[in-house]
């Protein structure tokens, strides 16, 4: 899987010219979508499919700043995949290759009712593919 790359925008940095905590949940989403549409699975595939995977936690470690207009290179992993759960892993890194977030994702999967949906037995397809994508 290719890495997402985020360059920093000018926006995005507080006063003190630090990018804002907040961004890096928005970088996490933007590579995610990417994630999802390397694996053939974009999220226009999940709404085509009466999908949604809605985000039920969140989890950053912050290890160093990025200013405007740093490189972040973030790579997306699978950390656990059950039926009716998904965890994707997050590392941020900057350009040298220093890690500046470590991060993590929890998501659910609904049909257009809201009940919960067993991705291992209505989609073993995407099942197989993100569990085989698991690290060991």
């Amino acid at each position: 899987m290719e890495k997402f790359v985020h360059t920093v925008k000018y926006y995005e940095t507080d006063r003190m010219g630090f990018t804002h905590h907040s961004n890096y949940v928005r970088w996490m989403e933007e590579a995610r979508v990417d994630f999802m549409d390397q694996l053939g699975w974009g999220y226009q595939r999940f709404e085509d499919e009466g999908l949604i995977s809605p985000v039920t936690a969140i989890e950053c470690k912050f290890k160093h700043s990025t200013t405007f207009p740093d490189k972040v290179y973030i790579n997306v992993s699978v950390e656990e995949c059950r039926g009716i759960k998904l965890k994707l892993k997050y590392s941020m890194t900057d350009e040298s290759g220093k890690v500046v977030c470590e991060a993590a994702s929890e998501h659910c999967f609904l049909n257009a009712d809201g009940k919960f949906v067993r991705i291992n037995k209505e989609y073993p397809e995407f099942y197989k593919l993100i569990c085989d994508l698991m690290e060991e």
